[in-house]
C-alpha cells in the first residue's frame, strides 16, 4: 500500500528542457503540474478530515446533554444504538479518512517533492556554462539547491496540513455554532478575521527577513566549502587567520540576522497570545449569557468551551505554520537567483548531432572578448586540414585557452563561426560535439569516485580489459595497482578523493591521458598535457601521446616548446591574433616572435614576460 501511494508520482520523469519560472509561484506551479490529481485528493480528503474533527467536539457536547436528561438505567435502552454507531464511525470511519489523508500527504507528496525539485534544480544548472561557474560558489549553489527542494515540500506540506486544514476547521466551527445559536459564530468569524490580519502583517516581514537570513546562510556555506576546497592553498601559506576572519565575517552577518528572524517570532508570540485572550473570551462570555437564557444546553456551552480550547491551542501552530511559509518563500526565491537563470550556451531547436567524417576544424572569422569589448580572440581565421597537428604558441592571455574553449562551445563566439567539417558548432547538439574531442588539460581534476569509475567516465562501454590496456599505455597501471583508500578499496576501486586529491598531480594526469585513451575521439586537444608530468615519467609517454595523436586530427598547447616542435605545423598567438603559422623549421628560419621565444625558453618553457 505505501509502495502504490509512494509511485503515484515518479520525481525524476523527464521533463522539457527549459528555464525554472524565476517568480515564486509560477515555480511552485511548474513542480505541482505532475501532482495536480493527488493535490485534488488531499485537499478534499483534509476538508473531511476537519469537518470529522470539528463534528466529533459538538457530538461530545449532545453526549453530555443526553447524559443530563437521562437516568443512568435508561440511556443505553434509549439511545444505545445511536451512541454504538458513533462509536463504530470513531473507531473505524475516521481513522481510514485520517490515514488516507496521510498516505497521499507523506507518501504521494513528501516523498517525491523534494526529489524533485533538487532534481530539476541539479539538472539545471549541469546545464549552465562554464562561465556560470565561474562566478559563483560552488557551496552557495549545492546549498540553494538542497534548501529549495525541502522549501517546496515542507511548505507544500503544510500548506495542505496547516492552512487547508485550518481554514475548513473554523468554517466548519463557524456553520455549526450558527446553527446552536447565530450569536455564538461571531466572536469566532471576527477573531478569525483579526488573526489573518495579524498572520498576513507578521508574515510579510517574516518573508523579507527569511530571504535575507536564508542569503547569509548560503554564504557562510560557501565559504566554509571554499575553505576546505582549498586546504593545500591555505596550509601552504599559513594563513588561517586570514581564512578564519573571512569566515567569521559571514557567521556575523548570519547570526545577525537569525536575531532579526527571532526578535519577529517573540512579537508574533505576543501578540498570538492577545488576540486568543480575546478569543476566549469572547466566545464563552456569549456561550454564557445564552445559557443563562435558556436558549442554548449545558452540552452546548461545553461544546463551544471545548472549541475555544482547541483553537486556542491550534491558533499558535497555525501561526508557526504560516510562518514557516513565508520563510520557505524566501528560501524559495533567494535559490531562484541561481536557479532560475537562463543558460547562456543552448542547443538549437532540433539541432542535429555532430558527425565527424574526417575531422576538419575552421574557424572564420573568430571574435570573442568575454562581453568587454577588448581582450580575447580578435578575428581569428584558421583551417585545420583532417589529420593534422597544430601547435598553438603564445605568451599567457594570448588566447590559446579561448580558442579552444571556443572549439568546445564553452562559450558561444561573439563573431565569425567555427566548423567541423562543414558543420557551424552553434548548431549541433553540445553533448555531441564534445563527444567527438577527446582533451587533456593542464588541471585534469578526477571525480571524487573510484579509478575505475572515473576511466570509464571517457567510456562507459569500455570492458576491463580496454580499461586496463588504455591505463598502460598512459603509465598508470602499475602505480593503481598500490592505490588504496580509507575504506580499504584498491587498485581500481580505490576513491581518489574529492578533485583527485589523493594523487600527485603526475598520477592525475595519467589517469585524465587514461581517460581519454579510451575516449578515442576523432578530435584530441591538449592543453599542457604533460605539464604535471616529470622528466622522466613524460619521456615515458611520450611515444603514448603520439600514439594518441595518430589518424586524429591535434590541437596542442603547451609553454614547453620542445613538446610540440614535432607537430605539422606551429600557430603563434599574441594579443588575439595569429601573427606566425608554419613548421618548427620554418618558422625558427623566419627570425620572427616563434623564433625569439624558442630563444628565450629556460629549461625549456616559455617565458611569459613582455616585449
Amino acid at each position: 500500500m505505501f509502495r502504490k501511494f509512494e509511485n503515484l508520482v515518479d520525481p525524476f520523469a523527464p521533463v522539457a528542457e527549459e528555464t525554472p519560472p524565476a517568480t515564486l509561484w509560477a515555480y511552485l506551479k511548474s513542480h505541482y503540474r505532475a501532482f495536480r490529481k493527488g493535490m485534488i485528493a488531499m485537499a478534499i480528503s483534509g476538508i473531511l478530515v476537519a469537518l470529522v474533527e470539528t463534528g466529533l467536539i459538538f457530538y461530545s457536547g449532545r453526549v453530555i446533554d443526553l447524559l443530563g436528561a437521562t437516568e443512568p438505567g435508561n440511556l443505553m435502552a434509549r439511545h444505545g444504538v445511536e451512541l454504538i454507531i458513533a462509536a463504530l464511525l470513531i473507531m473505524t470511519l475516521r481513522p481510514a479518512m485520517i490515514a488516507f489523508n496521510h498516505l497521499l500527504l507523506e507518501q504521494m507528496l513528501a516523498s517525491n517533492m523534494q526529489e524533485q525539485v533538487r532534481w530539476r534544480a541539479h539538472k539545471h544548472l549541469l546545464g549552465q556554462s562554464q562561465g556560470f561557474f565561474q562566478n559563483e560558489f560552488a557551496g552557495r549553489l549545492t546549498n540553494r539547491v538542497m534548501q529549495l527542494g525541502e522549501a517546496v515540500e515542507d511548505g507544500t506540506y503544510m500548506a495542505f496540513e496547516g492552512i487547508w486544514y485550518a481554514i475548513t476547521y473554523v468554517l466548519g466551527a463557524a456553520v455549526i455554532l450558527a446553527g446552536v445559536d447565530p450569536i455564538l459564530s461571531l466572536p469566532l468569524l471576527a477573531w478569525a478575521a483579526i488573526y489573518a490580519l495579524y498572520v498576513r502583517y507578521i508574515a510579510r516581514r517574516v518573508a523579507v527577513a527569511s530571504e535575507k537570513w536564508s542569503d547569509a546562510r548560503s554564504m557562510v556555506t560557501a565559504r566554509v566549502v571554499d575553505a576546505y576546497a582549498n586546504i593545500e592553498t591555505i596550509k601552504l601559506f599559513a594563513d588561517e587567520g586570514t581564512e578564519e576572519r573571512y569566515v567569521l565575517s559571514a557567521m556575523r552577518r548570519l547570526r545577525l540576522r537569525f536575531q532579526r528572524f527571532l526578535r519577529l517570532m517573540t512579537e508574533l508570540s505576543l501578540g498570538l497570545n492577545l488576540i486568543n485572550g480575546v478569543l476566549i473570551v469572547g466566545m464563552l462570555a456569549p456561550a454564557i449569557w445564552l445559557w443563562s437564557r435558556g436558549a442554548v444546553t449545558v452540552g452546548e456551552v461545553a461544546a463551544a468551551s471545548a472549541l475555544t480550547i482547541r483553537l486556542n491551542g491550534m491558533s499558535g501552530w497555525i501561526m508557526w505554520v504560516v510562518i514557516r511559509l513565508f520563510e520557505h518563500a524566501g528560501v524559495i526565491r533567494e535559490g531562484l537567483r541561481s536557479v532560475a537563470v537562463p543558460h547562456d550556451v543552448v542547443d538549437a531547436p532540433d539541432a542535429p548531432a555532430l558527425e565527424v567524417s574526417e575531422a576538419r576544424i575552421e574557424f572564420r572569422n573568430v571574435s570573442h572578448h568575454y562581453g568587454r569589448g577588448q581582450g580575447g580572440l580578435n578575428g581569428i581565421d584558421l583551417v585545420i586540414p583532417p589529420g593534422q597537428k597544430v601547435g598553438l604558441v603564445g605568451r599567457s592571455g594570448a588566447g590559446k585557452s579561448s580558442l579552444v574553449n571556443l572549439l568546445l562551445r564553452m562559450r558561444d563566439a561573439e563573431a565569425g563561426q567555427i566548423l567541423i567539417d562543414g558543420q557551424d558548432v552553434a548548431g549541433v547538439r553540445q553533448a555531441s560535439l564534445r563527444r567527438a574531442i577527446g582533451m587533456v588539460s593542464q588541471d585534469s581534476s578526477l571525480l571524487h569516485r573510484s579509478i575505475r569509475a572515473n576511466l570509464l567516465y571517457g567510456n562507459s562501454q569500455a570492458d576491463e580489459a580496454a580499461m586496463i590496456a588504455a591505463a598502460k599505455q598512459a603509465e598508470a597501471h602499475d602505480f593503481i595497482l598500490d592505490l588504496r583508500d580509507a575504506e580499504g578499496r584498491a587498485g581500481y576501486n580505490a576513491h581518489v578523493g574529492e578533485r583527485g586529491v589523493k594523487l600527485s598531480g603526475g598520477q592525475r594526469q595519467r589517469v585524465a591521458l587514461a581517460r581519454v585513451l579510451l575516449k578515442d575521439a576523432p578530435i584530441l586537444v591538449l592543453d599542457e598535457a604533460t605539464s604535471a608530468l616529470d622528466s622522466e615519467v613524460e619521456a615515458a609517454i611520450q611515444g603514448t601521446l603520439f600514439g594518441m595523436m595518430r589518424g586524429k586530427t591535434v590541437i596542442a598547447i603547451a609553454h614547453r616548446l620542445s613538446t610540440i616542435a614535432q607537430m605539422d605545423r606551429i600557430v603563434v598567438l599574441d594579443q588575439g591574433r595569429i601573427v606566425e603559422d608554419g613548421t618548427h623549421d620554418a618558422l625558427l628560419a623566419r627570425g620572427g616572435t616563434y623564433a625569439a621565444l624558442w630563444a628565450r625558453q629556460s629549461g625549456g618553457f616559455l617565458g611569459d614576460a613582455a616585449e
